[in-house]
């Protein structure tokens, strides 16, 4: 089955992180595997249907059995998948160690910031490798209006959960698959890090060269390895919360996804993004091949189609 017999918009892209591979909380619809000029994306997206009727498009970034580690996700086939599809916003879900006493394990985060930590074998650009150079304003590495947002209703969602919310929160992304040494740990909390994980980049890079507004709910498992008197943080005790919090995650987006669709609809929250790109891409030369610009117009048609 294909998208085209779906006529209702699919506005709303999930991206699930460690431990939440499906929404079971949702009826689906039907299951796409799109071909990008990068290749397949991370699984299958599932359609689903929220009540109301409202149609999210889930992907799980690690593989249905979580079988794709952090430097080794296609990022760029995942992006481009989904814009594909007609989605025009994207929240994503993440584990992450919390570099801060007052981010519980259990609680839940909305960045504002990023500090990549990355070490450069991640492709983290559509334009990688092409003929064709840009470069994306990424100074604001989320979409303000898109996490102002949420902010409301993912604090109201997570009511009666025991669990907190904290905003305007720096998240360093390491390469892994390895976590941090605590003189590492100690680092990033004197940089003023708050979270850390391995998955927010290039995924909100790619976001933002596609035009597509893009948010991280941040999920805290761990205190990291800073902490002078515990144990540093291992698989285990990361485990440990996964499940709970992947639980609560599909809470607050059966609550949420309907807002989220009618806001994308409307356009309200996507002005920043939309756009954005425009004056972002040199000026075209005799030396841009037809070829690369077919390429990037699966993810910009209004620049290269």
């Amino acid at each position: 089955m294909t998208l085209d017999s779906t006529p209702e918009k699919v506005l709303v892209g999930i991206i699930g992180g460690s431990g939440l591979y499906h929404l079971d909380n949702l009826v689906p619809v039907k299951e796409v595997n799109p071909d990008t000029p990068w290749g397949k994306p991370s699984s299958p997206i599932t359609i689903a249907k929220a009540p109301g009727g409202t149609l999210v498009a889930f992907l799980a970034r690690h593989g249905p059995g979580h079988g794709i580690p952090p430097s080794a996700v296609p990022s760029r086939a995942n992006i481009a998948a989904l814009k594909s599809l007609g989605v025009r916003l994207v929240v994503a879900f993440s584990a992450v160690g919390s570099l801060r006493e007052e981010i519980k394990p259990g609680d839940f985060v909305l960045p504002d910031q990023i500090i990549d930590r990355t070490k450069g074998i991640r492709p983290a650009s559509f334009f990688e490798g092409t003929s064709i150079v840009a470069h994306a304003q990424f100074g604001d590495p989320f979409a303000n209006k898109l996490v102002n947002f949420l902010e409301d209703r993912v604090r109201k969602a997570l009511e009666g959960t025991g669990k907190d919310l904290h905003t305007g929160k720096t998240i360093v992304c390491m390469e892994g698959p390895q976590f941090s040494t605590r003189a590492e740990s100690k680092m990033y909390r004197s940089w003023g890090g708050d979270l850390i994980n391995m998955s927010v980049l290039p995924e909100a890079k790619l976001a933002r060269e596609a035009e597509l507004s893009y948010a991280l709910i941040a999920t805290s498992t761990d205190y990291d390895s800073w902490r002078e008197n515990s144990e540093a943080v291992t698989a285990a005790e990361v485990f440990k919360t996964l499940k709970t919090n992947a639980d609560t995650s599909k809470r607050v987006l059966e609550l949420i996804v309907a807002d989220l669709h009618d806001a994308a609809d409307s356009g309200e929250i996507l002005s920043e993004e939309a756009g954005s790109m425009q004056y972002s891409i040199m000026p075209r030369s005799e030396k841009q091949s037809e070829e690369d610009r077919k390429k990037l117009a699966f993810v910009l048609p209004a620049y290269f189609s």
